[in-house]
């Protein structure tokens, strides 16, 4: 039996028990409810993890944390396939700029006066340049219909021409021989001559290596840069352009006299153009950009379907007409061998020509086409004479503008190709 003071001991030590039972727990509760979030559900909470008051850092799943940056997956950007052509260098068409009115001296509008230039080159049966021919000899007829000579020249301009070689594998054994067929047609150049470089491929990969310059240092760097690449060569493109971006330059010079061509290097197999044949050559009527062309064939199928041209003929077909259509010549090398020749004979033809405009009969502003045919006088004591010109051209329309294809846009990349 307990004693009344062993009772009142043990009441007293029970009270405080319960006392300090009490603030043990409410200072955890107290420490629990300072915290920023619950904690983990995997802690006891008749446990408290010591020191008892200090907050625990918050769980990474726990509550939101602050909004972070989006990431996107590392994935390799493709470009479109179709959009509008690489600014460099500005080859899409561009309206053509209409002559200004002519006034004479008594201030008199002269009506429909357009002069027709032509650049006309005159050979024998050997392909060999003639260059006494004289003005009177000379007969221009637009669609059967004789034209007077207004102008007659054959004094030395300046050369303006593009160079757009095709780097499509099927040119990779050949490819040094043309840079060095490039480089024999730039050492060519005289002052006052441009030039501008091209490589072209499909479609998407039609680039200017070098711009118009009269710099042969930076045309041969263009040249030694070039290398070949694998795609659907797209020929009719590369021309398209490639003739255009020569006729624009400096067109709204009047004073401007210039003679303006393109040498295309190619297999002159298309694949996979975006403009049409009928395109192009409409196109090229507007125009007054001699075309040489140099076409390794030789190593193109030569079998012909049932209901198809074999793709050798189709090839030689298109560029012959490329030449026949706008007075320029095609070469078919039966070597590599045979082009330093063939470069001094394109360089040959541009700079031995005549040079004639004639004021047209028809005055119609009917958009027509209009065939041109010049023939030279032949002497009987001396071998034939053959004159070699574009084959027609296309009159105005109404306001003074010229036809002009189809509204169209060639495929093509957001960037411009790199290189290796």
């Amino acid at each position: 039996m307990f004693s009344e003071q062993n009772l009142r001991q043990t009441g007293i030590i029970v009270v405080c028990g319960l006392v300090l039972s009490g603030l043990i727990f409410g200072s955890s509760v107290f420490a629990t409810s300072g915290q920023d979030r619950p904690r983990s559900t995997a802690t006891p909470a008749a446990t408290p993890t010591p020191p008892a008051t200090t907050p625990a850092k918050p769980a990474a799943t726990a509550a939101p944390s602050p909004t972070p940056q989006t990431q996107r997956p590392q994935t390799d950007r493709i470009a479109p396939t179709l959009g509008e052509p690489p600014p460099p260098p500005k080859l899409k068409p561009t309206p053509t700029p209409t002559p200004p009115e002519v006034l004479d001296p008594d201030s008199i509008i002269k009506i429909n006066s357009e002069l027709v230039q032509l650049h006309v080159r005159v050979i024998d049966r050997n392909n060999k340049p003639i260059g006494n021919v004289t003005k009177g000899e000379f007969h221009i007829y637009e669609d059967g219909v004789p034209q007077t000579i207004e102008t007659f020249t054959r004094e030395e301009v300046p050369i303006s021409y593009g160079l757009a070689v095709d780097t499509s594998a099927s040119l990779r054994s050949q490819i040094q021989s043309v840079i060095d067929a490039g480089k024999t047609i730039v050492n060519s150049n005289k002052p006052g001559d441009e030039t501008f470089l091209v490589r072209f491929i499909s479609s998407d990969k039609i680039q200017t290596e070098q711009d118009f310059t009269d710099k042969k240092d930076l045309l041969m760097d263009a040249l030694d840069n070039l290398y070949v690449e694998g795609g659907q060569t797209a020929v009719i493109d590369a021309v398209y352009l490639s003739a255009e971006h020569v006729s624009e330059y400096k067109k709204n010079d009047e004073n401007d006299r210039r003679r303006r061509a393109l040498i295309i290097i190619t297999d002159g197999e298309d694949r996979s153009s975006f403009y049409k044949p009928e395109q192009l050559f409409a196109r090229l009527r507007e125009e007054d950009v001699q075309i040489y062309v140099i076409g390794f064939v030789n190593e193109l199928d030569k079998e012909a379907g049932f209901i198809r041209k074999s793709p050798r003929e189709k090839a030689v077909g298109l560029i012959n007409k490329l030449a026949s259509e706008t007075g320029g010549r095609a070469f078919f090398p039966e070597s590599i061998s045979e082009l330093p020749q063939i470069a001094n004979e394109i360089v040959r033809d541009m700079r031995t020509q005549y040079v004639i405009a004639y004021n047209p009969t028809n005055k119609a502003q009917d958009g027509s086409y209009r065939a041109i045919k010049v023939s030279v006088d032949q002497p009987s004591d001396s071998e034939k004479r053959i004159a070699l010109t574009r084959n027609g051209r296309l009159a105005r329309k109404d306001s003074g503008a010229s036809i002009r294809p189809p509204a169209v846009r060639m495929p093509a990349t957001s960037t411009p190709i790199k290189k290796p």
